[in-house]
C-alpha cells in the first residue's frame, strides 16, 4: 500500500485558482489550525469577502497578498492517515519561471492547473515543458474552475485533448486529468456530486495513491561532501568520507571505486551519530569508512565495483534553463556546481532554443530569462555524472556566476 512522504509541485498561469485548490486542499483535508483559518477569515472580511479565502493560507508574503498572486515558492507540510505530503506552490507569471524549476526539481508529482475558460495557453506548455525536462514521474492535469463553465464534460475533453497533444510532443507518454471547481471543492478531496460524469478519483485519494519512483533501485552514488579527521585521542587514526547516499544502497564490504581518480577499496563501515550501520540506502547521510588508506577529498563519487560506470568527462552536452537577465552566449565563463564539486567551465556552444508554442528545439545562439535550451559546456577539471533521466541528482548541476556568486542556469545532463 503506498504511503510515505511524496513531494508535490503545483503550476499554472496567473489566476487560474493554484493558491486556491491549495488552500481548498488543506482545509478539506484538516490540515488547517484553528487560529491560522480564524487569521484567513478576518482577513477576508476586511477585503470585503463573502467568505475566507482560503489562497491567504498559502501566499505568505506581504506583495502576495495585495496583488492576490503568487510570487516565491510557498511550501506546505501535511499530512493524511495514508501518507505525507511536502507541497510546493509556485508561481505563475513567466518571470517567475525559476521559481517554478525550484519547486519542480525535487518534487515527486507535477499538479498542473489550467482554467476550464482559458483552457491550454503558453504558460501551461512553459510548465508542462518544464516538468518533462526535470523528470518529474507523476502529472496531474488539473482543469479548474469547472463550476464557471457549467461542469461541462466537453469543455474538459478538449482541453485533455490539446493537453495531450503538447505532452506528446515533449514525450510526456501519461497524465492523469481530473476536473476541478477549488472554490468550492469539487474533486479536490471529495467527489463531486456536479460531474457524475467523472470516473476518476478526486486529487487527494489519487495523490494518496501514487507510489513515487525511488533511486534506491539505482547504482550506488556517494558524493564525498567533506573528509572527517577528528584528530583526537580518542579516534587518533579516524579517516571517514562524510556525504549522503544519492542513489542504490552502500554496505559495509562492499568493493567500491572512488572517481574520477579510480582507486578502489572495501567499505570497512559506515557510521551515523546514532551508531554504525550496516548499509546506507538513498537519501541517508551517513559517514563511510574504507580499508585503505586513499587519497579522497571533497567532489569525489564512490561507487560500488561492477555497477554501471558513471561518465568521466571534461565536456557536458546538458540542457539549460536560464535563470538571468544577461543572456546566456558561447565564450560566457561560469561555474559548474555539480553534486559536491565545483569546476570552472567555458560555454563552448549555444546550441537550439525550446519554442514553448511549437514545443520544437529551434537553432539558436543565445539563451534569454527563462529560456530553456541545448549548450556543450567544457570543464577545467573532469565531473562525474549519468545523464539525467538515469539520475536526477548525479544528471543536474547549477551555473553559478563566479563573481556575484549567484546561480544563472539550471542544467540537466543530456
Amino acid at each position: 500500500m503506498p504511503g510515505g512522504l511524496l513531494r508535490v509541485v503545483t503550476a499554472g498561469s496567473v489566476d487560474d485558482g493554484k493558491s486556491t485548490l491549495v488552500g481548498r486542499l488543506l482545509h478539506d483535508a484538516k490540515a488547517v489550525l484553528a487560529d491560522q483559518l480564524s487569521a484567513v477569515e478576518l482577513a477576508s472580511q476586511r477585503r470585503g469577502y463573502e467568505g475566507a479565502d482560503l489562497a491567504l493560507l498559502v501566499d505568505g508574503l506581504r506583495a502576495e497578498r495585495e496583488q492576490g498572486i503568487t510570487i516565491d515558492v510557498a511550501y506546505r507540510y501535511f499530512a493524511t492517515a495514508r501518507r505525507t505530503f511536502i507541497l510546493a506552490d509556485t508561481p505563475g507569471h513567466v518571470q517567475y519561471t525559476r521559481n517554478t524549476v525550484t519547486g519542480a526539481s525535487t518534487a515527486d508529482v507535477a499538479v498542473i492547473l489550467v482554467d476550464a475558460r482559458s483552457g491550454v495557453v503558453e504558460q501551461t506548455r512553459r510548465h508542462l515543458a518544464v516538468a518533462s525536462l526535470l523528470r518529474v514521474s507523476e502529472i496531474v492535469l488539473a482543469v479548474n474552475k469547472m463550476d464557471l463553465v457549467g461542469y461541462a464534460e466537453p469543455v474538459f475533453d478538449a482541453i485533455v485533448t490539446d493537453f495531450a497533444g503538447a505532452a506528446g510532443k515533449l514525450g510526456v507518454e501519461h497524465f492523469t486529468p481530473i476536473p476541478v471547481a477549488a472554490l468550492e471543492g469539487d474533486n479536490v478531496v471529495e467527489r463531486s456530486a456536479n460531474m457524475p460524469w467523472f470516473g476518476g478519483l478526486p486529487l487527494l485519494e489519487f495523490l494518496e495513491g501514487i507510489e513515487p519512483r525511488t533511486p534506491v533501485t539505482l547504482p550506488a552514488r556517494f558524493p564525498v561532501q567533506v573528509v572527517i579527521r577528528p584528530r583526537s585521542s580518542q579516534y587518533p587514526d579516524y579517516r571517514g568520507y562524510g556525504g549522503r547516499v544519492e542513489a542504490g544502497v552502500l554496505r559495509r564490504g562492499d568493493k567500491v571505486r572512488v572517481l574520477p581518480s579510480g582507486l578502489t577499496s572495501t567499505v570497512e563501515g559506515i557510521d551515523t551519530p546514532d551508531g554504525e550501520l550496516a548499509e546506507a540506502a538513498f537519501g541517508r547521510s551517513v559517514t563511510i569508512r574504507l580499508r585503505d588508506d586513499l587519497d579522497v577529498s571533497r567532489g569525489d563519487l564512490i561507487i560500488v565495483e561492477g555497477d554501471p560506470e558513471p561518465i568521466t568527462s571534461r565536456e557536458l552536452l546538458a540542457t539549460v534553463c536560464w535563470l538571468t537577465d544577461r543572456p546566456l552566449r558561447a565564450g560566457a565563463r561560469y561555474q559548474v556546481r555539480h553534486t559536491t564539486r565545483d569546476v570552472r567551465a567555458v560555454v563552448d556552444e549555444v546550441r537550439s532554443k525550446l519554442d514553448i508554442t511549437s514545443v520544437i528545439d529551434l537553432p539558436a545562439t543565445e539563451l534569454g530569462l527563462n529560456d530553456i535550451g541545448t549548450v556543450r559546456i567544457r570543464l577545467a577539471a573532469p565531473v562525474v555524472t549519468d545523464p539525467y533521466s538515469v539520475n536526477r541528482s548525479t544528471g543536474a548541476f547549477l551555473l553559478v556566476d563566479e563573481a556575484s556568486g549567484a546561480t544563472v542556469a539550471a542544467g540537466m545532463v543530456r
